[in-house]
């Protein structure tokens, strides 16, 4: 019997039917950190809010391409999932962090010990999910207060891992955020399927 690929999932903020595909993902992190696991080994899958398409952005602003979304986070299970990456930029963890299913979906995926990582504004997510206190993060500086605010102790370092919780402080450092979520996820791959 073949080994199983680990699955990992990725999820964004907004997505809307091809013809009218919105702004969601900063490209450059999300390309990278979505392609080095795969490169590594992993199955991955885009869950999204809305279905179709995700727009990506470069800086947040210039159009940059489009992924297609695989799932919707109100239908996924985190059982099916080995470990979930929150994508960075301004505009996912704004809308990811105001929907009680990816709030919800969050909380769970960190609560069941499974990685998660954060990179840039993923955090936000994690705030609102209730699941940073007590926890050594970093992030993008403008929400670090944010995230103090909500009781974690935040280093100014490239790549944080704090038990299950992977963050990173901006797209600087995806080769080492890269780098630190395949070996994390990797360890973890014990599930069905593994999520990014």
């Amino acid at each position: 019997m073949p080994a199983r690929r680990p699955r990992a999932a990725s999820y964004s903020s907004e997505s809307r039917p091809r013809s009218e595909a919105k702004p969601t993902v900063v490209r450059m992190s999300r390309a990278a950190s979505w392609t080095r696991p795969e490169r590594a080994g992993a199955q991955t899958e885009v869950l999204s809010i809305h279905d179709g398409e995700i727009q990506t952005r470069e800086n947040d602003l210039d159009a940059a391409g489009t992924f297609t979304v695989d799932g919707l986070v109100a239908d996924a299970s985190v059982t099916h999932y080995d470990a979930l990456l929150l994508p960075g930029g301004t505009v996912n963890p704004d809308h990811l962090r105001v929907d009680p299913d990816a709030v919800s979906f969050v909380r769970e995926v960190v609560e069941s010990g499974k990685p998660v990582a954060a990179i840039c504004h993923g955090p936000w997510t994690l705030i609102e999910a209730g699941v940073v206190e007590g926890r050594t993060l970093t992030s993008f500086p403008s929400i670090r207060t944010d995230l103090r605010n909500a009781g974690a102790d935040v280093v100014d370092q490239d790549v944080v891992v704090d038990g299950n919780l992977i963050t990173s402080r901006s797209p600087d450092h995806l080769p080492v955020f890269c780098d630190t979520i395949v070996t994390q996820f990797a360890s973890n791959s014990t599930q069905e399927e593994v999520m990014l």
